[in-house]
């Protein structure tokens, strides 16, 4: 069995989970920059591989169990169903 993560690395690993949604979502807001095409595209690439290692480094941090549980309420199919 592995062990659960303590209190303030819990927090770390979710902090890195909520960085990477913060990232992925500032990727909206690249188009509107006052750069060239170029830097656009630089900048949302390095948006979205910034986002994508968070969430994977946070989720090694949380573990399988607290990445699935929180996935379920991330899933907008399961928003209006009742339990």
């Amino acid at each position: 069995m592995p062990a659960r993560p303590s209190g303030r690395l819990k927090k770390v690993g979710l902090g890195l989970v909520v960085l990477s949604f913060i990232l992925y979502g500032g990727i909206l807001l690249v188009p509107f920059l006052p750069f060239s095409t170029g830097v656009k595209i630089a900048v949302s690439s390095g948006l979205a591989v910034a986002g994508e290692l968070s969430f994977w480094i946070g989720g090694l941090i949380l573990g399988r169990e607290i990445i699935a549980r929180y996935k379920k309420y991330l899933n907008p199919l399961r928003w209006f169903k009742r339990n």
